[in-house]
């Protein structure tokens, strides 16, 4: 594949899922996958990714993440959990950390799990002290008194973002210890938005402030 390859070929062939078995002589390269060149790629990845071996994927991620982490509650099966996966690996977050309960919904993962890495801690204090550990800002998103707009905010370059379980958003834990909390404007008459569009939202910002454009695909 073209090494500018820009998104996912079906994109432009509606109905199309990935590609089919590579045409012409096989590439002389350890990243790609003999049964994937032979019989087709349907795999959710990016065309550059097209044929590669998913361990090759794993790698060539790492070299892209980006200094941010992102980090969910799950006290109560959260399903949103799949999504922030999903969005993670979309903006190349350089891990994602569930707190609390170890099982999670991958449905809304779209198998990206696979490629992002993922984290456990059993509770808030294992994941501040992973913080504390790696050089990390803590920074709680929720709608709650003592928070300063996203929208205005500056976020640290090397933070974990941390979002709350659906419903009751973060613990009184996740809120004393984070280093900076944050909202996001609403202008509606709902109390609040989904976690995982919350999580894109906040992401998202991190990429406009922070992200080398050119290297998206």
């Amino acid at each position: 594949m073209a090494e500018d390859s820009r998104g996912a070929t079906e994109w432009a062939v509606p109905g199309q899922v990935g590609v089919g078995p590579w045409e012409g002589p096989w590439p002389d390269d350890p990243r790609y996958d003999p049964e994937l060149l032979e019989h087709g790629d349907r795999r959710n990845v990016v065309d550059a990714y097209r044929y590669w071996r998913r361990e090759a994927v794993v790698g060539d991620l790492a070299t892209r993440a980006h200094p941010f982490h992102v980090a969910i509650e799950n006290f109560g099966h959260d399903h949103n959990i799949g999504t922030v996966v999903r969005t993670a690996n979309a903006f190349a977050a350089a891990a994602v950390h569930v707190v609390g309960r170890r099982r999670w919904n991958r449905r809304g993962a779209m198998v990206t799990d696979r490629y992002q890495t993922l984290h456990h801690h059993p509770d808030v204090a294992g994941l501040l002290a992973f913080a504390r550990e790696h050089g990390l800002v803590v920074v709680a998103v929720d709608n709650t008194a003592g928070s300063v707009p996203l929208e205005t905010a500056e976020l640290p370059r090397e933070a974990v973002l941390l979002f709350g379980q659906e419903g009751p958003g973060l613990t009184d834990e996740a809120r004393a210890g984070a280093d900076l909390l944050v909202s996001i404007a609403q202008f509606g008459s709902t109390r609040s938005i989904n976690a995982g569009v919350a999580a894109g939202i906040t992401m998202h910002t991190w990429v406009r402030q922070y992200a080398d454009l050119s290297r998206a695909w």
